[in-house]
């Protein structure tokens, strides 16, 4: 056995903050965020190997390799290397391989769920929220969506690490389970699919400005699609948009031009209003 040096959760604290602004500090090709990972590790190391110089150089070296992951759910896997961190310091019989390989086992599947969770879900439904506050030029949309992001992913980073170093290995079980993930991430799609569709809804405005006349008879054909279908030219403009997009590979410029074109066009013919 070694000599016994224990991390306070005040260390980990200290850690945990240190993730929270540096996780991407000296982003570099070969890397990545390795640099922003061995700075975090670099205080709890130094107080793990406070009397041998070569453990902290391997130790400092073994953390400055290859990583890259999603930032914020990424969280958890610091905390997890500082606990093998902390069980290889103490104990001379624990494989210190067994960091590197749960590292780099951990960066693709936390990746994919945080960029699900974060990206795809949180971030839509955050500015779907903001956008609707933002009405005739409303600054609380921006600053709710501001301060709710804030107060959202710098609690969960925070609990993330303090928690991933809590659970050590046993943390790698539940991140790599496919039933888990796959639950969790279908479960949130569902929920942004149907924020999003609420935005679409509200935001989009494309209505039918064609009526029919025939003598004394006018139809107004925006009028007979609000009874069938509330809100149906939106509707299909979200997904003929989302099409473009995702099956056909349009960029983003590409479709709101396409888009201000179709509109001039239909505006031109007196189709739509």
């Amino acid at each position: 056995m070694k000599n016994e040096n224990k991390l306070t959760k005040k260390d980990i604290a200290k850690a945990a903050w240190t993730w929270m602004f540096f996780p991407q500090s000296s982003h570099n090709y070969e890397r990545m965020m390795g640099t922003g990972f061995a700075h975090t590790m670099s205080k709890p190391l130094e107080k793990l190997y406070k009397d041998d110089d070569e453990g902290l150089k391997d130790a400092l070296k073994r953390n400055l390799t290859f990583f890259n992951t999603e930032p914020q759910l990424g969280s958890i896997i610091p905390g997890i290397a500082l606990a093998l961190e902390e069980t290889y310091a103490n104990d001379e019989e624990f494989d210190p391989e067994i960091i590197a390989s749960t590292k780099n086992a951990l960066m693709g599947p936390v990746a994919g769920i945080g960029d699900s969770i974060l990206v795809g879900t949180l971030n839509p439904i955050l500015l779907s929220i903001g956008i609707g506050l933002s009405a005739g030029g409303s600054p609380i949309g921006p600053l709710v969506f501001l301060f709710s992001w804030l107060a959202i992913v710098v609690t969960m980073k925070y609990w993330l690490f303090v928690k991933g170093y809590a659970l050590g290995l046993d943390a790698v079980k539940i991140l790599t389970d496919e039933k888990t993930k796959r639950i969790v991430t279908t479960a949130l799609t569902m929920i942004g699919l149907i924020v999003i569709g609420g935005v679409a809804s509200s935001t989009v405005q494309a209505s039918i400005g064609f009526e029919y006349v025939s003598g004394d008879m006018s139809i107004n054909i925006q009028e007979i699609l609000d009874r069938i279908l509330p809100n149906f030219m939106p509707l299909i403009v979200a997904l003929v948009s989302y099409y473009l997009v995702d099956k056909k590979g349009w960029s983003t410029n590409k479709l709101l031009l396409g888009i201000l074109a179709f509109a001039a066009v239909m505006v031109l013919l007196g189709i739509m209003g």
